[in-house]
């Protein structure tokens, strides 16, 4: 009996502990809103003098994003891990602060350059530019609005099938023309249309590809995430060379707080157990041969292996049979692999898959011209084809999405990659 009291009063103790420190967090966050708020008032609206309606429009829309996050932080449950409901709460925060923050940035930045040349000039004069630093902040400020808003209702299912040629003077004969079709972080715990995912299948399946890989991150956190779509991914029809895949950093069930240590690793199993289920040859630090017309590559599976993430890769051991002459396709899931481990590597690893980052699910991309997201200041390899020392990374922008609940000019990626012999 005491033994119970004692847990229970621990276990109400951590309980209030995080209450507490979820209210000290939404206080802060409150504070930093509050600012936010009245830079955005005095350098967007103030300067319109905009109808009383729409502003008290404009601020309840605000307050009513901002408690609804708070109360979704308050209710955060890390044995359970992220709800719908707080995807929601952070694509609206996201929805309503970041053109606020475009028109701070871009109304301090014209309201700096103003400063010199309004000396001395009329009062109209200066309220009249005012208003134009309005017109044009609020005007900018549209542009990330209505990107974030297709984003959430649309972008996120936005499928895209990209297609790239690799040229390799060492690729076997039998391999010439060798098609790869490659998806990545699923994160099924996220999905909400089951039609839209069906779509995406039926992409996959159209693609004329010999060999199907997935690089990781087929849930958020829990194995149950899956079960709604198990029976939708085993219709991903047969490739010559087969299915495989690799885990990622969220198959590890590290981003909730278990109540033991057994059912965390049940959870694991559960999870690899998933791949088996839709077909998926999971490799865990292994190697396979893959063979045609008497000739063979080797496709190399590895563990999660991240920089500040965890590191179960071990490439090594995932490579143990492998020769350096031997032509060699890696799967990884985080590109930091890449950059740290695999890129000079003496063992010569001619292309590596993976995924990881998103492109943040954010950022502006127009073909030949620009390739942006706020991302690539963290990784290096963060979206699409890199290479060194005639060695490839392609990093898939992923097929679902976490945390926000959206896509904005990353869209959803289906990767058809074609191995051609170099002349």
């Amino acid at each position: 009996m005491n033994y119970i009291k004692t847990y229970l009063g621990v276990s109400v103790f951590f309980q209030l502990s995080f209450k507490i420190k979820s209210l000290q967090r939404i206080i802060f966050f409150l504070i930093v809103f509050l600012i936010l708020e009245i830079l955005f008032f005095s350098l967007g609206i103030k300067l319109l003098k905009l109808n009383r309606m729409l502003i008290l429009a404009i601020a309840v829309c605000s307050v009513i994003s901002y408690i609804y996050f708070g109360w979704q932080i308050y209710l955060y449950d890390r044995s359970v891990g992220p709800s719908h409901n707080f995807y929601w709460a952070m694509g609206a925060l996201i929805l309503f602060l970041v053109p606020k923050l475009v028109v701070i940035v871009v109304g301090l930045m014209l309201w700096l350059l103003s400063v010199p040349i309004s000396w001395g000039a009329k009062e109209s004069v200066v309220l009249e530019r005012r208003a134009f630093i309005g017109k044009l902040s609020l005007g900018i400020a549209a542009i990330p609005f209505l990107g974030i808003l297709h984003g959430i209702f649309k972008g996120k299912y936005n499928f895209r099938v990209l297609s790239k040629t690799l040229l390799f003077k060492d690729l076997p004969k039998a391999f010439d023309g060798l098609k790869i079709v490659q998806i990545s972080d699923l994160h099924s715990g996220s999905f909400d249309n089951e039609e839209k995912i069906a779509y995406a299948i039926d992409l996959i399946n159209e693609q004329e590809a010999d060999l199907f890989l997935f690089t990781g991150d087929i849930v958020n956190t829990k194995a149950s995430e899956f079960d709604p779509w198990i029976d939708i991914f085993k219709n991903i029809k047969s490739f010559p060379l087969g299915k495989y895949s690799v885990l990622g950093n969220h198959d590890y069930g590290e981003y909730v707080t278990w109540p033991s240590e057994k059912e965390k690793q049940d959870n694991f199993e559960a999870i690899k157990q998933l791949h088996r289920e839709v077909g998926f040859n999971l490799l865990l630090n292994q190697n396979v041969t893959l063979e045609k017309e008497g000739e063979q590559i080797k496709l190399i599976g590895v563990e999660n292996w991240g920089k500040n993430f965890k590191k179960a890769g071990d490439l090594q051991l995932a490579s143990r049979g492998v020769s350096v002459t031997d032509f060699k396709i890696l799967m990884s899931h985080d590109p930091s692999h890449w950059e740290y481990e695999i890129k000079d590597n003496p063992k010569n690893y001619h292309l590596t898959l993976g995924g990881h980052t998103h492109g943040l699910q954010f950022g502006i991309e127009i073909p030949g011209y620009i390739k942006w997201s706020p991302i690539q200041y963290v990784y290096k390899q963060w979206a699409g084809l890199y290479v060194h020392l005639d060695r490839y990374i392609y990093v898939n922008r992923g097929f679902g999405f976490h945390a926000f609940p959206g896509r904005v000019g990353i869209w959803p990626e289906i990767t058809v990659l074609e191995l051609k012999r170099k002349l």
